[in-house]
């Protein structure tokens, strides 16, 4: 069985990730349910990619406190980055990586953000499941969840869930995409 695809992440109800300077101290005001589920899907994963703009929010937050120390991950940029013990730079071909990755024997593989990497994804048709938890608060503007673009993707609803505010939603790729 291949490994999966997830984008597991958090929007506003009406669908940003964060704010245009990239904050989500909205998303923390929000009263959650223990982690929010967080932990039982971080189990189901043993990779991690990310986009330039995330990894170095993360960079930027974090400091030296490296949040998937765990996992392995993988960062997409054309950027020039110092080596780092936590993170592996791919400067390529984003789908013949993930295809290879994918065949690849493990657990699932986790989109981390940001909003142009999962609309690269999107538009390569590269995910295979959804995990999005909806906040109870709307921001106005900032990064959307899905850009604009020109593609259709049918999906299946799995799951909902609640955490106190927030609802989770899991959806699947209709089979009928999966070909």
């Amino acid at each position: 069985m291949s490994r999966k695809v997830i984008i597991f992440i958090a929007t506003s109800l009406d669908g940003y990730i964060a704010t245009e300077d990239d904050s989500l101290d909205w998303l923390f005001k929000v009263e959650g349910e223990g982690d929010n589920g967080y932990s039982e899907f971080y189990d189901t994963i043993d990779t991690i990619v990310l986009g330039r703009r995330t990894y170095d929010w993360i960079m930027k937050v974090e400091k030296q406190n490296f949040p998937y120390k765990n996992k392995k991950c993988y960062e997409f940029t054309k950027s020039k980055y110092e080596p780092n013990n936590n993170v592996e730079f791919v400067d390529g071909d984003i789908v013949k990586f993930i295809d290879t990755l994918k065949g690849v024997e493990g657990k699932n593989i986790w989109i981390v953000g940001g909003g142009d990497l999962i609309s690269y994804f999107l538009k390569e048709n590269l995910v295979d499941e959804f995990i999005i938890s909806i906040a109870p608060t709307i921001i106005g503007t900032g990064i959307p969840l899905f850009n604009k673009q020109n593609i259709e993707i049918e999906l299946e609803l799995k799951s909902i869930r609640r955490f106190n505010q927030f609802a989770e939603l899991h959806y699947v790729k209709r089979q009928s995409d999966n070909i």
